[in-house]
């Protein structure tokens, strides 16, 4: 991760002492664990896990072992205050491997993490070297061929995230890979993990919704519906946060993974 983004969170993260204060819940974030479905995962490892919305999910709807990595002292605080089980350690640093040795999990979660890697290769790596053998990576990253992406970027003309903008300079700043649906596939299927299923969260309790909601229900059930047809009828490649499972050990890309709207 960029140096220079590491303050931006810090700055965005300002004020905010508990959990339930932040203020940038994700759909991403809702459908965790029931995307575990029946695959009974024992030790899982959540990856930059931010202020631990994920991971109080997990502990308190699911029997695993769960440990949550992130850097930012006061995501940490956080978690450590909500009850969380904490390890601090960079991600981005090929200089110094993941500090547990091979097989220690059987399940990694990395949501909305892998574009913020310079050391891409190094990261995937090692998330595959911690993973036993048939163990799952659930993985995300902004889709920048989703239409909530898309279609402000063609009618706008600007980038995706404006500098200049408040709510986006951090993410021009600590963004440093643009991934699509397609290419986060076929990429993380050449380390050898084959995809098992695309999870599709339809608008339902992320802070934006919840934004669009309170100034215009109607608006907002639009959209929700809208969204709901589309994953439907149409390829995870325009959906706005889609989070693919992937499993280890199983060769390259082998066919589409299952759809999943939740």
């Amino acid at each position: 991760m960029r140096t220079d983004a590491i303050p931006l969170e810090e700055e965005r993260l300002s004020g905010i002492q508990k959990l339930d204060e932040y203020p940038a819940f994700h759909e991403r974030h809702r459908i965790f664990p029931q995307c575990f479905e029946t695959r009974g995962h024992r030790r899982i490892l959540d990856i930059a896990s931010g202020v631990g919305v994920v991971g109080r999910n997990i502990r308190d709807g699911y029997p695993a072992e769960l440990l949550c990595n992130d850097i930012s002292e006061t995501c940490l605080q956080i978690m450590k205050d909500t009850g969380l089980q904490t390890v601090s350690f960079d991600i981005d640093d090929p200089e110094n491997p993941f500090p547990f040795p091979e097989g220690s999990f059987d399940a990694v979660i990395a949501l909305a993490v892998i574009e913020h890697t310079i050391n891409t290769e190094y990261f995937i790596r090692e998330i595959g070297r911690i993973l036993q053998p048939g163990g799952y990576l659930y993985i995300s990253a902004p889709n920048y061929s989703g239409l909530t992406y898309l279609l402000p970027f063609l009618l706008s003309g600007k980038t995706f995230h404006d500098p200049l903008s408040e709510r986006d300079r951090y993410e021009f700043y600590a963004h440093v890979r643009y991934f699509t649906y397609r290419t986060l596939l076929e990429y993380v299927s050449s380390f050898q993990f084959a995809p098992e299923a695309v999870y599709l969260p339809i608008p339902h309790a992320s802070s934006r919704y919840g934004a669009l909601k309170s100034r215009s229900p109607l608006k907002a059930l639009a959209f929700r519906r809208g969204m709901q047809f589309i994953y439907k009828y149409f390829s995870p490649r325009w959906a706005s946060e889609p989070v693919i499972c992937f499993r280890k050990g199983a060769g390259s890309l082998r066919g589409k993974p299952r759809k999943a709207i939740l």
